[in-house]
């Protein structure tokens, strides 16, 4: 009895079952987090009380029971009285009776909505609407974002495959005066001429064969708004031609169509190659790109912003969580080793991907190194931290002072001042970590 009055002023929530699964206590905080009476609580199967996403098949407490081994810290969510899901972090144990028999189990359990909060709001200060990062190259673009939306000037996007060309659009239409009218995108290098040209500026009933009524182009459908040109790179010199007439006069017209019409939206361009390289191979028109190229803002690669990675690793967990009915808590030590080590060609788009991969093989818990696509799981940090060797901190400074100051052409000041510390200290941790002078 004195226990029991003990457990009633812990901050965690506690409860016991019996050999039958039914609740023989339910502790005050057990009360107040999950809003059930403990009259009400005990007595039933701790399933009917706790509808707990890991009761069906993945109930920690009979995992504990069947093993005699503990689960300690295991993220789930439960449904309180109110119908409303709450994350909860459970520790199990066994109880036994005098002679060592198993004759029920313990769990105590933390509220976590409060740590939830927290990492929402930390979360919204490392993004800008919807775009995740904290490194000094996505600050800087977060800074120039606001203005670049504020002007009606033609945007040209240059970055690598999966970094999320369309995303930094869709954020300057949303911050733009335009933001009420459609934001519309079309990938120009996935259609030929004659149907690109039709897609852009729609065609007039009767402009060929199969055309029975009129169709409006995606110019006109962004009329007021902002058209996306995706892979503008790839359009073919008739294109570009057309293209120009449109952003020098403001007009275009439908195939099949004889009266120009107007148009009034805004122009942003995007490319995976560089445009500048492309005019002097005489492959795209100066003209055009002087007239897209009014501002640029260039992505950078992921391995260029590595501090970015558990940010985004962190995003997609909660997303596929939330798309998939799963509570995997996030990712182990080996594995966010091995993914800041990784050089990612694919770039954000390529670690989406590899945790969606994960997800599929992982059923619970954490993503460990064995739920990586096979060529992730070698590695040499994700490997050392396996084997529980203590090189985390060492070799992941390492990467990333040897990656600012390669980012800077070995610039000790620059490199510095991205990393947020002063040069002297890059200087002494230069020497420590037995990096080049001309890293």
């Amino acid at each position: 009895m004195m226990l029991d009055n003990l457990l009633d002023y812990i901050p965690d929530g506690v409860f016991t079952v019996d050999a039958e699964w039914r609740v023989t206590f339910f502790n005050r905080a057990a009360e107040q987090i999950t809003g059930i009476k403990r009259g009400e609580a005990v007595g039933r199967r701790c399933c009917d009380v706790f509808r707990a996403s890991i009761c069906e098949n993945a109930c920690a407490l009979k995992q504990t029971l069947s093993t005699t081994r503990p689960v300690v810290n295991k993220v789930v969510y439960i449904i309180d009285a109110r119908g409303q899901k709450i994350p909860i972090s459970i520790s199990t144990a066994a109880l036994k009776d005098d002679r060592g028999r198993i004759v029920g189990g313990v769990e105590s359990f933390r509220d976590l909505r409060v740590v939830e909060t927290l990492h929402r709001e930390l979360q919204q200060q490392n993004s800008f609407s919807d775009i995740i990062g904290r490194s000094a190259a996505m600050r800087q673009i977060f800074e120039l974002l606001p203005k670049i939306a504020e002007s009606e000037s033609a945007v040209l996007i240059e970055g690598a495959s999966g970094t999320g060309k369309e995303l930094f659009a869709r954020a300057l239409h949303n911050l733009s005066r335009r933001r009420s009218k459609k934001f519309v995108a079309i990938n120009c290098g996935a259609l030929p001429d004659n149907l690109l040209e039709s897609e852009l500026f729609g065609y007039k009933a009767g402009a060929f064969t199969d055309a029975r009524r009129d169709k409006p182009g995606r110019f006109a459908l962004a009329n007021g708004g902002t058209i996306f040109l995706d892979e503008i790179g790839d359009i073919s010199s008739a294109m570009q031609a057309r293209l120009l007439r449109v952003l020098q006069e403001r007009v275009y017209e439908p195939l099949g169509g004889v009266e120009p019409v107007k148009t009034d939206v805004r122009v942003i361009a995007a490319t995976n190659k560089s445009l500048g390289k492309l005019v002097e191979q005489g492959r795209f028109r100066e003209d055009l790109f002087y007239r897209i190229h009014v501002i640029r803002i260039e992505l950078p690669s992921l391995r260029d912003r590595r501090e970015d990675i558990p940010l985004l690793i962190d995003h997609f967990v909660a997303r596929f969580n939330r798309l998939k009915g799963k509570d995997i808590a996030g990712v182990s030590d080996p594995v966010l080793a091995r993914l800041m080590e990784h050089d990612f060609p694919g770039n954000v788009r390529e670690l989406e991907n590899i945790i969606e991969h994960a997800f599929v093989l992982c059923g619970g818990g954490v993503i460990e190194l064995k739920h990586l696509p096979p060529p992730l799981r070698g590695g040499a940090l994700g490997e050392a931290l396996r084997l529980g060797k203590a090189v985390t901190l060492e070799a992941m400074e390492k990467l990333l002072v040897t990656d600012a100051l390669r980012r800077n052409g070995g610039n000790h000041q620059k490199a510095a001042k991205e990393l947020g510390i002063n040069p002297s200290t890059l200087f002494r941790k230069v020497k420590a970590l037995k990096l080049a002078r001309n890293a």
